[in-house]
């Protein structure tokens, strides 16, 4: 298999039409972190532009990265790690039950279930559950610890399999993942496939809207393929036997919507949120191009504007650096082109400490190198846990520090 492949069609509609609306150079993979042995390697870049659909107004990238490459072996991120998405799951668990009030020892299926943070929440309020992921580690660490986990893809014929051993799921979950298929058909009928005559899929993406008006571009990178909206998404879910009845925004990864979907003909009637994002939508431009058009141009002078304070900074042989080994902040590194600026990027967690950024090979080490290293600028790479970074790291604001944020706009944060 090619280590990547560029699509003709949209992911949802399969329409021709499509546009180059955000253009962003090729980057490294996000997540692909390498040790000091392997910093004289070469990295790959791959296209990260962003595409509009004339046809249903999806958004996404074309041009696809092999999922083998990025997700089989070397796939680092645990759902577990983080106590905000540990305590979103809980809720988010119990939100579904408290709807749905399945019978005890319901089947809940969880695609690309991670290290099981989400299904552990089901498991405990009695449920019978089981994960799919294709990280074999990750799936390996999950099953061993109670929550039994399939090493593979969501295809077809897994989907056959579970249903053939273990019977219909009452419960189809599916969190920030149902963005990273570029075969979403054959996601959403493997779905269907797995759903009792009464089942729900409930699913949880990055919503474009956010991602817009937000200036998320740290949630722009080769994992994610697809930008939802809901208009698109409702199109598509009818498409593929399956109706969205429910839309929730929630303000988790900077702005998320979790939707909810059941077979054609299903029970539930359709709530009134999912008309009013719709229309909301539409109110806002997201059914045309136009609104991107003018993201790409705001893309454009953040890039300018932080390149102006940088240089300014370096003409005065003030020291900048990173802060947060992140994934996101790979495209950031691509995207505002600085990279090449930065002299070290910091993070408090000792499993990125002393490995070099993706393609940039920028060394990653402590947090108390902002201490030790004093430089006048600090850039934070991590856009989720920005606030969380400049209050656990006061001191080096107390002490003359200066934090660059860039969401939605470039601006300097010093002492007080």
């Amino acid at each position: 298999m090619p280590d990547r492949f560029k699509r003709k069609t949209c992911r949802l509609c399969d329409g021709a039409t499509l546009e180059l609306v955000v253009p962003i150079p090729p980057s490294a993979i996000a997540d692909a972190y390498v040790p000091a042995a392997k910093i004289s390697e070469v990295q790959p870049t791959y296209p990260l532009d962003l595409y509009y659909c004339g046809s249903c107004s999806h958004v996404q990238l074309l041009d696809i990265v092999s999922p083998e490459l990025m997700f089989k072996d070397a796939y680092t991120y645990q759902s577990g790690s983080s106590a905000g998405i540990v305590k979103h799951f809980q809720e988010y668990a119990d939100g579904v039950l408290a709807r749905e009030k399945p019978a005890a020892k319901s089947l809940v299926i969880d695609i690309g279930s991670n290290d099981g943070t989400l299904l552990r929440c089901f498991k405990n309020a009695g449920m019978t559950v089981l994960g799919i992921d294709p990280a074999t580690d990750l799936a390996k660490a999950a099953t061993a610890s109670g929550i039994e986990t399939i090493p593979s893809f969501l295809n077809a014929e897994v989907a056959q399999k579970v249903r053939k051993e273990r019977g219909a799921a009452r419960i189809v979950t599916a969190n920030n993942v149902f963005a990273h298929a570029d075969d979403l058909a054959g996601m959403a009928d493997s779905i269907r496939a797995l759903l009792a005559n009464d089942g729900v899929f409930v699913f949880e993406v990055s919503y474009l809207v956010d991602v817009v008006e937000k200036v998320l571009l740290g949630t722009i990178f080769h994992e994610h393929l697809s930008y939802h909206s809901v208009k698109p998404m409702a199109e598509f879910l009818a498409r593929h036997g399956m109706e969205l009845v429910d839309v929730e925004h929630v303000g988790i990864q900077g702005g998320s919507i979790i939707g909810t979907a059941q077979l054609r003909g299903g029970p539930r009637p359709v709530t009134p949120r999912v008309g009013e994002l719709i229309r909301s939508e539409a109110e806002r431009g997201y059914h045309k191009p136009d609104v991107l058009r003018q993201f790409a141009k705001q893309l454009d002078q953040m890039k300018k504007d932080l390149g102006d304070l940088i240089a300014g900074a370096k003409k005065k042989g003030q020291g900048v650096a990173g802060f947060g080994a992140s994934r996101g902040g790979t495209t950031l590194l691509y995207k505002l082109d600085i990279g090449q600026h930065l002299d070290f990027i910091a993070d408090d967690s000792p499993a990125k400490q002393g490995l070099y950024s993706p393609g940039h090979h920028i060394p990653i080490v402590p947090g108390s190198a902002l201490y030790e290293k004093k430089p006048a600028y600090v850039f934070l790479l991590a856009w989720v846990h920005a606030k969380a970074i400049m209050k656990n790291h006061q001191r080096y604001l107390d002490e003359g520090g200066r934090f660059i944020v860039a969401y939605p706009k470039v601006e300097v944060i010093s002492k007080g």
